[in-house]
């Protein structure tokens, strides 16, 4: 196997190599490949990647996290902007897919009523994101607040 690239590196080499200068590649997916980073920079030049409709639902994401927590700390791990508590860990994640938003509650089956979405993970609980799909914002706030008073996920 000595020399030889995994099928995915090939991809991005390729997907890299046809956008010099032309900002982040979106993996398969729709995920934009951002490089790991801490504060406000890398969560905002994920935003800026994420392609069509999706960009708007970021950034009003982020506003709605930094109006409810103003004293978030942000990062992205894993082409995942994260929200957090500094030395308390993370209680957000944002990820894209090709046809929504993912949001991943880390303690979000503390969480008072709990998000739909299940995971294999039993803490976890996510939001998906459709297009056209009304925020319901106020929930969302609701959700952001108190998950940020919770203990948070070490990564």
């Amino acid at each position: 196997m000595a020399g030889k690239a995994s099928k995915t590196s090939v991809n991005i080499a390729k997907a890299s190599a046809g956008n010099v200068g032309a900002g982040p590649v979106l993996l398969s997916g729709g995920n934009p490949q951002i490089a790991k980073g801490y504060g406000d920079a890398p969560v905002q030049a994920y935003i800026a990647a994420m392609p069509g409709w999706k960009s708007d639902v970021g950034r009003r994401l982020d506003a709605l996290v930094t109006s409810t927590v103003p004293n978030v700390y942000k990062g992205v791990k894993w082409n995942s902007p994260l929200y957090g508590i500094e030395g308390d860990g993370w209680f957000l994640g944002v990820h894209c897919f090709a046809k929504y938003i993912k949001l991943a509650f880390f303690r979000g089956a503390s969480l008072s009523p709990i998000p739909p979405g299940t995971s294999k993970t039993p803490q976890t609980r996510y939001v998906h994101i459709h297009e056209g799909d009304e925020l319901d914002e106020a929930q969302l706030a609701d959700w952001v607040k108190q998950a940020s008073q919770l203990p948070g996920e070490r990564m």
